[in-house]
């Protein structure tokens, strides 16, 4: 049986996890580039067929970067840590790591259905390790400080609990509509806009 043994403070773990997003944020933008001595009609063909990486890379930054931020939001009242929070950490910093593998298939075979499911599979993984996590130190609060905890609550579990149904849908989906049904992805915006507005709305 699981055990909880608080094994010290979070800010090793937090400081690895700025790295390993910054890394990946900056792994998404190695593969831009444009062939050097063009002539200028090859150089604007180039840069149209660039339009589906800069694509790609947009999506990812916004991915990473929201996941970043509600990692930050996840642990900025924890004052210590045990071995099943580090354990799952660790799974959701491997797929945050993976990012740029299935961005890359997203922006050089996009078309293909296999891409988008791919992609929204790593994307689901991520959102459940961070599910996970915040379930996690909800149900333990001696390793937080005193006080209410915002990702504790109904409200931002549900909004984590939004993206990871959202692309996990989205995997078996792809395979019988094919790429366009990444548009589903935007249903996000208006419930993450709600839920946002609902979670900094004084009670």
């Amino acid at each position: 049986m699981w055990t909880s043994r608080p094994d010290g403070g979070p800010e090793r773990l937090v400081t690895l996890v700025d790295g390993v997003f910054a890394i990946a944020i900056t792994l998404l933008v190695l593969d831009l580039s444009v062939p050097r001595e063009l002539d200028p009609a090859a150089y604007r063909r180039a840069l149209g067929e660039l339009l589906p990486d800069l694509g790609a890379y947009a999506l990812s930054v916004a991915v990473l970067g929201g996941f970043w931020r509600d990692h930050r939001r996840i642990f900025q009242d924890v004052r210590e840590i045990d071995g099943q929070v580090i354990g799952l950490s660790m799974v959701g910093l491997g797929v945050a790591a993976l990012v740029p593998f299935p961005t890359r298939l997203l922006a050089e075979y996009g078309a293909q259905s296999v891409s988008v499911a791919v992609y929204a599979g790593a994307v689901a993984a991520l959102g459940a390790c961070h599910l996970g996590l915040a379930a996690l130190l909800a149900k333990r609060p001696w390793l937080r400080h005193d006080g209410p905890s915002e990702a504790a609550t109904t409200l931002y579990l549900l909004d984590s609990a939004s993206s990871v149904v959202v692309f996990l849908a989205t995997v078996p989906l792809a395979m019988v509509a094919g790429s366009r049904i990444m548009w589903m992805w935007l249903a996000l915006v208006p419930v993450k806009v709600y839920l946002g507005r609902r979670l900094t709305s004084p009670t």
